[in-house]
């Protein structure tokens, strides 16, 4: 091998590096989640390698490229992708556990972000608004969640902002879902099926949270193509057990869990090794995304979930100060979400 002339960031690669890709490719593939998906690939790769399908291939990305597109066609799975590096790879044992210096540092990058709680607030008409960036473990997130929800208590309804979430943690999503649900009995939201150790992990409500739940209100979450594997599961759970409305666009669909996997110096491919299993539909959201039961473009979304919340607490024909609070804010509400679907109208013919 050698470092493409016309590309430096590529190199050159010759038959015997691609076997080599492809033989410990075929190899990885024994841990991919769905074993008859696995052989079928396997299968393939193996007849086109002997019938020197691949010879017409000399670059790295290429060969990246073009296996990731019969990954993907063959099994159906976006997540399923080979990655070139044109640097070489360092080897590393997926299963060793991060030493105390790297735990530290990942904490304090989060701390930082202040966990991805990114905005806290309450919304005119006492909505209370969470937006929400990731799930990071609740090692790290759990005081912050429980502050989050301490500030949203005393509102009316609740609106999470997932429409920028990229996932994480499935032991933050149960801990959130815990305060929206009964602390008795516990709900089972989701399993996890590992099939490299036949293996399932179940995740539950959990029976106490600090601070108060947030029962018998409104719950909305707010999506868009870039939701992304926990925050869709949090957004399905709600939609599943009827607590909440998801507000937006169709989710990005990943819903099973992988790990990545080095083939080379230069190669590594991720596959899903584990399979999302909702215990009440039996199914998930792979590849197919989580539909919102109200869909609307993700810019709109905030203005659309605030205005449902609005309509839904004066439904409840309330008195006072509540009511003007309420009365007034709704034609904002209005104004606002009419202006940004005019916008969005505007866009549409593009720069001018």
């Amino acid at each position: 091998m050698a470092v493409s002339g016309s590309n430096p960031g590529d190199i050159v690669l010759d038959a015997e590096a691609i076997e080599a890709v492809l033989g410990a490719l075929v190899t990885q593939l024994d841990a991919y989640v769905f074993p008859e998906v696995a052989e079928k690939i396997q299968n393939d790769l193996e007849q086109r390698l002997e019938a020197g399908g691949y010879g017409d291939l000399t670059g790295g990305q290429q060969l990246a490229d073009t296996l990731t597109a019969q990954l993907q066609q063959m099994s159906g799975d976006r997540n399923l992708r080979l990655h070139f590096s044109p640097a070489p790879l360092p080897h590393l044992e997926p299963d060793t556990a991060p030493d105390a210096a790297e735990i530290e540092r990942q904490y304090q990058a989060s701390r930082r972000r202040n966990f991805d709680f990114n905005k806290v607030e309450r919304l005119p008409g006492n909505v209370g608004y969470i937006q929400l960036f990731s799930f990071e473990p609740p090692e790290f997130a759990g005081a912050t969640l429980a502050a989050a929800m301490t500030l949203v208590a005393h509102t009316d309804a609740l609106i999470f902002d997932l429409r920028h979430n990229q996932g994480g943690s499935p032991a933050t999503v149960a801990l959130l879902c815990s305060y929206l649900l009964p602390a008795h009995p516990p709900v089972h939201l989701n399993d996890l099926y590992w099939s490299e150790t036949d293996e399932t992990h179940q995740w539950w409500t959990v029976p106490y949270v600090p601070g108060q739940r947030y029962l018998d209100k409104p719950v909305f979450a707010l999506t868009s193509p870039e939701t992304f594997s926990a925050a869709e599961e949090f957004a399905y759970n709600l939609q599943v057990l009827k607590r909440g409305a998801v507000v937006g666009e169709t989710t990005r669909g990943g819903a099973n869990p992988g790990r990545g996997f080095r083939l080379h110096d230069h190669f590594w491919v991720f596959m899903p090794t584990g399979q999302a299993i909702n215990p009440t539909t039996g199914r998930n959201w792979d590849g197919t995304g989580v539909v919102p039961t109200v869909k609307v473009p993700a810019e709109t979304a905030l203005d659309t979930a605030h205005l449902m919340a609005l309509n839904h607490l004066l439904e409840a024909e309330p008195e006072g100060v509540a009511r003007r609070e309420l009365e007034e804010t709704l034609p904002r509400v209005e104004r606002s979400l009419q202006q940004k679907r005019q916008d969005l109208i505007a866009n549409l013919g593009g720069p001018s």
